[in-house]
């Protein structure tokens, strides 16, 4: 399913959008050091790029993830970030973690905040979920000045959560929940 905001197009993905995805990484390569895991040489190939996106499929068709490409309207051949509903589980918890990221380009002009309320409106509408958890590392004051925008209230400080870019990171734990859900 293709979301539609004012400015951009949310692509689901697939393998059509592998040499984007190349494209994307290279071009942030050093932007997105800061908030990653540590990739190796082999990350930044076509290849490797091929099998994660094999993998976003797997979990896709196992309802474990829902991934989106973002592309602005007028550049619908440019990928300019990603957004990544993963780790989702039904029964009682009906719970998903987001990730999110964008091309250094890009930022502040509102694309990440109109972006994600689509995928927001997607999580609890279509996929019914009740709740939504962002985890930011504390010295990352775009991401909060986003989810803050989107009414995310914070519960709280995970202490060395993820290891990111070679060191454990402290995250906030940022999480929306959906009213609707009985």
């Amino acid at each position: 399913m293709i979301l539609y905001t004012e400015r951009l197009l949310l692509e689901p993905s697939d393998h059509s959008k592998d040499e984007q995805v190349l494209d994307y990484v290279l071009r942030n390569r050093d932007f997105l050091r800061e908030w990653d895991p540590v990739r190796t040489a082999d990350y930044y190939t076509l290849e490797a790029q091929r099998d994660l996106v094999a993998g976003d499929l797997q979990q896709m068709a196992a309802g474990q993830l829902a991934k989106f490409w973002i592309y602005k309207r007028e550049e619908p051949a440019r990928i300019i970030g990603s957004i990544a509903l993963s780790n989702i589980v039904r029964g009682v918890f009906l719970s998903c973690h987001l990730g999110y990221r964008l091309d250094h380009e890009e930022v502040s002009k509102g694309f990440m905040t109109e972006a994600l309320a689509g995928v927001i409106q997607y999580a609890f509408d279509e996929l019914k979920l009740h709740r939504i958890e962002a985890n930011i590392m504390p010295r990352n004051a775009a991401s909060f000045k986003v989810v803050e925008k989107l009414r995310f209230a914070d519960e709280g400080l995970a202490r060395k959560y993820l290891k990111i870019n070679g060191e454990w990171e402290d995250h906030v734990h940022m999480v929306l929940l959906n009213d609707k859900v009985e």
